[in-house]
C-alpha cells in the first residue's frame, strides 16, 4: 500500500494539463466490446479504474493494446459475454456496463456486484434493470450479483427514468445500439460523459439522436465500424485543481479544458471569492485566490447543476471560509462519510444528516494523519493537507488513483510539497515520532 506525505501552507502556481474524463472513457471502452472492428481512442487517462476495465475487457476476449500510455486501440470481434472476471468486476461501478453490451451482443448478462465507491451500503441498479426489462428482458439478482435474459431478444421500447441517472442512461444507451427498433429514453440523464459516448457511437455508425437533453432516441442498427476517438477532458479533475488553489492561493492555469463543461464550477467558486478567467477558444481556464473566501450554500443537482463529484472538494473549501456553509446532497446518499477524517485537521462541522452538512470556517486547519474514504473524499483530503499547516499523511492512495493520473506530480509541478512512499504495515512501524521512510514527524 502507498501513502502521500504532504506538506502544508504553500501555494500553488503554473499551468497543469487536464487529462482524459474517466467517466466519458470508461463507457466508451465497454462500448467497443459491441464492435467488431478496430477503434482507437486517444487522451485515455492512465487512472486504475481505466487499468481494471481494460483488465476485465481483455479477459472477456477483447483485443486491447497500448499505442501509447494514453491511446488505446480495441477490438471486440473476440468478446465473450458472461465470461467477467468477478473479483475484477467488484472493485469498479463501471462494470455495471456490461450488462447493456452483454444484452445488446447476445441477448443474456451475468455479472458480479459492481464495486466502486461504497456510499450508504450500496448503490442499486434497478433503473438499469427495469429499463432492460421495458426492452424485453428477463432481470434477477442471485447470490453473486446480476443476470438476465431475453428469450425473444431485446427490442426498442419506451422508457422513462423515474430520476435522471447516469449509469442507467449509459447502460440503455448501450443495450439499444444494437437492438432491432426505435428506443426512447425519457428523463435521461444530460452529462457531458453522455454526449461523448452517444458522438462516440455514432461515429461507429450507430443512429443515436438527442444526447444531452432529457430525451435521447437510438434506433438500432445491425453492426458497427471502427473509428478514431478523443476522449474528452475530465471536468472533475479540472474542478478539483481549481479549488486546491482557491483554498491554497495562487494562480493557475488549466489548459485542454472545456469551461463550458465547468460553469457550475466556476460560478461557485466566484461566489466564494475567487477570480476565474474562462477562454473557450484557447481550451484554457485561469483561477487565482488570495485564500480570502466566503461562505456559500451548495447543492448537487444533475448536470448542468453543480456535480456531486465536486461536493467532497467543495467541503474542504467550505472549512476555511470565513461563515457558515451548507450542503445539500441531491444525487448520492451517505456521501458525507470523509468528513470524519477532514475534522482530524480542524475542520468543523456544526450539523450533519445523510442528506446535507453545515461547515463553519476556521481561520486555521493543522495537519494530521488521515484514510481516504472513496475516490473525491480523498481528494478532498489531499486538499485540506496541502492548506494545512504542518505534515500530513494520506492512506488508501489507491482510491484516489481511480480519478486521478499522477496527482502528486501535477501538484509538485504547481510547487506543492508532496511525496508518494510505501505505508509501512502498522507492526513494522518505528516508536518514535518520526517516519522511517521521510524522517518528518508525524
Amino acid at each position: 500500500m502507498e501513502k502521500l506525505i504532504i506538506t502544508g501552507g504553500k501555494q500553488l502556481n503554473g499551468t497543469v494539463a487536464i487529462s482524459g474524463m474517466k467517466n466519458a472513457a470508461l463507457p466508451i471502452l465497454f462500448a467497443c466490446a459491441l464492435n467488431q472492428q478496430t477503434c482507437v481512442l486517444q487522451n485515455v487517462p492512465a487512472v486504475k479504474d481505466i487499468e481494471t476495465t481494460v483488465s476485465i475487457l481483455t479477459a472477456m476476449g477483447v483485443s486491447i493494446r497500448h499505442l501509447s500510455p494514453t491511446t488505446l486501440e480495441i477490438n471486440g470481434a473476440g468478446f465473450q459475454p458472461c465470461t467477467s472476471p468477478n473479483p475484477l468486476v467488484r472493485r469498479i461501478r463501471a462494470s455495471s456496463y456490461l450488462m447493456g453490451v452483454e444484452l445488446g451482443v447476445a441477448g443474456r448478462t451475468r455479472i458480479a456486484f459492481p464495486g466502486g465507491c461504497d456510499f450508504d451500503g450500496g448503490r442499486p441498479l434497478d433503473l438499469h434493470m427495469k429499463g432492460f426489462e421495458a426492452m424485453g428482458a428477463e432481470m434477477r439478482t442471485y447470490n453473486e450479483g446480476y443476470m438476465g435474459h431475453a428469450p425473444d431478444g431485446l427490442e426498442g421500447a419506451k422508457i422513462y427514468l423515474n430520476k435522471a441517472s447516469v449509469g442507467a442512461t449509459v447502460n440503455l444507451i448501450l443495450a439499444a445500439t444494437l437492438t432491432p427498433g426505435h428506443t426512447v429514453i425519457s428523463n435521461a440523464a444530460r452529462e457531458p460523459h453522455i454526449v461523448s459516448l452517444a458522438r462516440f457511437l455514432n461515429e461507429c455508425g450507430a443512429n443515436i439522436v438527442n444526447a444531452g437533453t432529457s430525451e435521447i432516441h437510438v434506433e438500432g442498427v445491425s453492426s458497427l465500424h471502427g473509428c478514431t476517438y478523443r476522449i474528452p477532458p475530465d471536468m472533475i479533475e479540472a474542478g478539483t485543481y481549481m479549488a486546491a488553489v482557491a483554498g491554497t492561493g495562487g494562480c493557475i492555469t488549466l489548459t485542454g479544458v472545456y469551461p463550458e463543461h465547468l460553469q457550475a464550477t466556476i460560478d461557485k467558486l466566484r461566489e466564494m471569492g475567487a477570480t476565474v478567467e474562462a477562454n473557450n477558444a484557447m481550451e484554457t481556464v485561469t483561477v487565482s485566490s488570495d485564500r480570502n473566501l466566503f461562505a456559500i450554500e451548495l447543492e448537487t443537482q444533475p448536470y448542468p447543476g453543480f456535480p456531486t463529484d465536486m461536493q467532497p472538494q467543495f467541503a474542504a473549501l467550505m472549512a476555511v471560509a470565513k461563515g457558515t456553509s451548507i450542503i445539500r446532497e441531491n444525487i448520492i446518499g451517505g456521501r458525507f462519510a470523509y468528513l470524519e477524517q477532514l475534522k482530524r485537521t480542524g475542520v468543523k462541522t456544526i450539523g450533519e444528516a445523510k442528506e446535507s452538512a453545515c461547515i463553519e470556517g476556521v481561520s486555521r486547519l493543522s495537519a494530521a494523519n488521515m484514510t481516504a474514504t472513496d475516490l473525491r473524499g480523498g481528494a478532498a483530503m489531499v486538499m485540506v493537507a496541502l492548506m494545512a499547516t504542518g505534515t500530513s499523511e494520506i492512506r488508501n492512495v489507491h482510491l484516489i488513483d481511480r480519478g486521478y493520473d499522477n496527482i502528486e506530480g501535477k501538484l509538485s509541478a504547481l510547487g506543492a510539497t508532496i511525496l508518494r512512499c510505501q505505508d509501512l504495515p502498522s507492526e513494522n512501524l518505528p516508536t518514535s515520532n518520526f517516519s522511517a521512510v521521510t524522517g518528518i514527524p508525524l
